[in-house]
């Protein structure tokens, strides 16, 4: 049974009022009982959204490089050049890998990697070229914000030179990570060296108003509180408000394991499964009306509680992946590949109905475990 005032701010937020941080930060410290009459809200919002349907992207994660000099303390990925498991992927392998997903059925391709102090300046741009050129047909979903810095930076090109150009080579879209929470106390306890709050906001603005739209994420379970959260959405809330740019919400869990925010006590274990559950509802109910999609992370929560989420307001499941490498370093447990029958099967277990989308989430098919991708 909710608390009367969790009860009271569910109700006026399901008929469409906008919600106040008060109302954000109430949700955000809400005890067991009202997690509940969240998630009941939540998954109200989602069919009123979305309907019935549970959306998935057939998809290749390549993280072309494990080098990176960033340092950042929940990263169990990045390596020195000089380390024996350093690597760094020529384009003609990240070529080699897009054909191999071409013919596994993926429409889109995922590529990050760490900053690599070597990198030619025009890298980034070069390799979309590459890709492209090689396979016109695949979408190129590439560069998180603090990619897209450097880039910047290597170049010497102002944001909307730099996005213009990496455009025209072909780029689709960018994935709205290396956002973890927005908030610079929170990021320096995290990753001193990277880029701002307000830096990651200028470059993902830059995107949108280049008609570069951008996914949107939030890494919990280290070491911020529920009221980072709030301050995180809202400020999310408001670029969306203005540019319109976000394709969908990601909440990701942090994974504990292998880093060393975690092993030199600076981090908790990650989250519960109460917290998991709590902000995918909030998600779900502060994002309503803003953002339609809230996508669960299965590689970081494992497909069975991610099918769980389902009930809790998301409405995505992700990609296929085909490899995943950077949950798998920070110590992940669930692999990083699940076939597009696998996600419907899942997905048909909660009793909603699978759909194969695209990046854009603009073509959206039907698709059941009886099925073979074509």
């Amino acid at each position: 049974m909710a608390s009367p005032e969790v009860k009271e701010i569910l109700e006026r937020l399901a008929t469409g009022s906008e919600p106040s941080r008060d109302d954000a930060l109430t949700l955000a410290y809400a005890n067991e009982n009202d997690i509940e009459a969240m998630v009941v809200t939540a998954d109200q919002m989602r069919y009123e959204t979305v309907g019935q349907q549970v959306t998935f992207t057939l998809n290749r994660n390549i993280n072309f490089t494990n080098v990176c000099f960033v340092g950042c303390s929940f990263c169990g990925f990045s390596r020195t050049k000089n380390a024996k498991d350093a690597y760094f992927l020529t384009f003609e392998q990240m070529i080699q890998k897009t054909q191999e997903a071409i013919q596994l059925g993926a429409t889109e391709v995922c590529i990050q990697g760490g900053l690599e102090e070597s990198m030619a300046p025009t890298h980034y741009i070069d390799m979309v070229k590459a890709i492209k050129s090689a396979h016109p047909e695949i979408h190129i979903h590439a560069f998180s914000p603090m990619e897209i810095d450097y880039g910047v930076e290597k170049t010497g090109m102002n944001l909307d030179e730099y996005f213009q150009t990496l455009k025209t080579a072909g780029l689709g879209s960018i994935p709205g990570t290396a956002a973890e929470i927005l908030d610079d106390r929170i990021r320096q306890k995290l990753s001193p060296v990277k880029l701002t709050a307000d830096r990651w906001e200028e470059i993902v603005r830059a995107a949108h108003r280049n008609g570069i739209r951008s996914t949107s994420t939030m890494m919990y379970g280290h070491v911020e509180e529920p009221s980072d959260w709030v301050n995180h959405i809202f400020r999310l809330r408001n670029i969306q408000k203005d540019t319109g740019g976000f394709t969908e919400f990601v909440p990701l869990g942090f994974i504990h394991y292998e880093t060393h925010a975690y092993k030199f006590g600076r981090a908790r274990a990650g989250a519960t499964y109460d917290e998991h559950k709590k902000v995918h509802a909030l998600s779900r109910i502060l994002f309503h009306g803003l953002i339609d999609n809230i996508q669960l992370s299965w590689v970081k929560l494992g497909p069975d509680r991610g099918s769980e989420l389902l009930l809790a307001g998301a409405n995505d499941f992700g990609g296929t992946l085909m490899e995943e490498n950077i949950s798998k370093k920070a110590g992940s447990l669930f692999g990083e590949y699940l076939s597009a029958e696998e996600i419907a099967a899942y997905i048909e277990k909660v009793g909603r109905f699978p759909a194969i989308r695209d990046t854009l989430y603009s073509s959206i098919t039907p698709f059941t475990v009886s099925q073979k991708v074509k």
